[in-house]
């Protein structure tokens, strides 16, 4: 009896990682064309406008739609409904379920709805005194106009969000993968076929109907599943109390992530015109291979975290940390180290042409290179944090993140001057750093470990493969055949990214035996 039981477990946990593995290679594709897209639409974006004080304006006016949804209906909501929603469902409550995510979905749309109303009414004073402080008088204006424009889009976002929570529970992950790409290709439309005529407005069309169909793809299966619909707010009801009580302290969090940005777009608007744009180019780069990789897993490992917590199996959690967190820095480290290097042809093949001229390119290779040291820590913290979240403690995160903007926030300040818009980016890539490294160290005793020796094993090889991998690349740029842009960029990813995978494989890297493994069974 007892051998059959193993027996059983041992097939679950096969069929289970099976599944782990098909679920990330989807979203993971998913995520790569969703991401592709990004750097398209940054392509097309800066090809019609360059670093133009336009483009400051627009950048500047998204940043308050996105601080509202942020605020009430982005990561925090999705963080904090996930777990208790994951839990009805595991306990076979599936009408609590339903009637938890639709009460939810209509609380937040309400309050998003009504934020998004008071700040149109109050545009051009909340453009003045804040995201617009360092504009002439006609920039705040058009910022404000770009604004009201814009605040279509949060309430959409808020249901959006919702809608996507419910599928990655089931583990549905096609539909919500799918939405951020029809997002991208409505401002990739607005941005080639409406600019022309309409200038920036076309570029915040787009933005409009990109909401629109970030929520309308994923409606499809909430059709074919017939969820039931509970028309009303549930403010008494206990599981949405439990979902708010859960929201507050990560919403903090988020405020405080987003007062940052606020911060950075403030100082940024201080600086000479393009400032912002560059800056917001160069960190759209890097999450670039944040969303590939360390999202895209996080994505998928998250509902898992929350089911092996609610069957209060810590060994599979611990298990499940440690391999995620393995993986996504495995994969990162290469990024970062690309980055930093072949940060110049990076911009220059993929930015520079039409209105993005060679000091454009400039402006923002500051910032990439900057921004570039931190991402190895930005990818780590999507693991560690949605561990965090599937524990129901959004409380720790938010308490070192709120620590880690406050320092981000003081070193932007004392490196505006030295850096620009660089110093801003430093600024980022030191607090998150600090931020990863401390979480790692509060994380190992809520799961009794995370499997640290392991980690630092894995973390050491990964260094040296690092070092050999900048020691290519070097290499390569100082030879006659890396003569443009083109070639430097094409071989230091295949020398450098060659060295660094070789590395790993004689270094008999756990991880690279595991994408070896899979590939060949593949």
């Amino acid at each position: 009896m007892r051998c059959n039981l193993k027996m059983d477990s041992a097939v679950h946990q096969a069929t289970t990682a099976r599944h782990l593995v098909t679920s990330t290679g989807i979203v993971m594709a998913f995520f790569v064309l969703s991401r592709a897209l990004g750097l398209v639409r940054e392509i097309v974006i800066s090809y019609q406008f360059g670093t133009s004080a336009q483009l400051d304006a627009y950048v500047a006016a998204f940043r308050i739609p996105d601080l509202l949804f942020n605020l009430v209906a982005g990561g925090a909501l999705a963080s904090a409904f996930i777990p208790p929603f994951t839990k009805l469902l595991h306990d076979g409550d599936v009408r609590g379920g339903w009637r938890l995510a639709t009460q939810v979905m209509n609380l937040v749309f309400v309050i998003v709805a009504a934020l998004c109303v008071l700040a149109a009414l109050f545009a051009e004073p909340l453009v003045r005194i804040s995201v617009g402080v360092g504009f002439d008088a006609q920039q705040q204006e058009l910022t404000a106009r770009l604004m009201r424009l814009m605040l279509l889009t949060p309430a959409v976002f808020a249901v959006s969000g919702i809608v996507m929570g419910i599928l990655n529970a089931q583990h549905e992950f096609v539909l919500p993968a799918a939405a951020p790409v029809m997002y991208n290709l409505a401002i990739i439309a607005g941005a080639w076929l409406l600019a022309p005529t309409l200038g920036v407005y076309g570029l915040a069309l787009g933005v409009v109907v990109g909401a629109f169909l970030h929520l309308l793809v994923q409606v499809p299966w909430l059709l074919k599943n017939k969820i039931q619909y509970t028309a009303n707010l549930g403010i008494r009801d206990e599981q949405v109390r439990h979902v708010i009580q859960l929201v507050i302290p990560r919403t903090l969090g988020i405020a405080a992530v987003q007062l940052n940005f606020l911060v950075n777009t403030i100082l940024a608007s201080t600086l000479a015109a393009g400032s912002l744009a560059a800056l917001n180019y160069a960190f759209l780069l890097i999450l670039l291979p944040i969303g590939v990789i360390a999202q895209s897993i996080a994505t998928v490992l998250f509902p898992t975290f929350s089911r092996l917590y609610a069957a209060h199996d810590v060994d599979g959690l611990r298990r499940a940390f440690s391999t995620g967190f393995r993986v996504t820095l495995f994969l990162t480290v290469p990024a970062t180290i690309g980055l930093m290097l072949l940060a110049r042809p990076i911009v220059q093949i993929l930015l520079q042409r039409g209105a993005f001229t060679e000091q454009s390119t400039q402006m923002t290779l500051v910032a990439l290179e900057l921004f570039a040291v931190g991402l190895f820590a930005h990818a780590g913290l999507e693991t560690i944090t949605r561990a965090f979240f599937a524990m129901h403690d959004t409380a720790t995160p938010v308490r070192i993140g709120v620590a880690s903007v406050v320092l981000n926030i003081i070193l932007s300040v004392v490196l505006l001057q030295p850096l620009a818009q660089g110093g801003l980016a430093l600024a980022n890539s030191i607090a998150t750093t600090l931020e990863m490294v401390l979480l790692f160290f509060l994380l190992r005793p809520r799961l009794g470990g995370v499997d640290g020796k392991t980690i630092a094993i894995s973390a050491g090889k990964m260094f040296v493969g690092a070092i050999v991998m900048a020691g290519a690349i070097v290499w390569f740029g100082l030879t006659p055949f890396a003569q443009n842009s083109v070639m430097l960029l094409v071989g230091g990813i295949l020398i450098g990214g060659g060295a660094y995978f070789l590395t790993m494989f004689v270094l008999r890297s756990d991880e690279m035996q595991l994408a070896f493994n899979l590939a060949r069974r593949k």
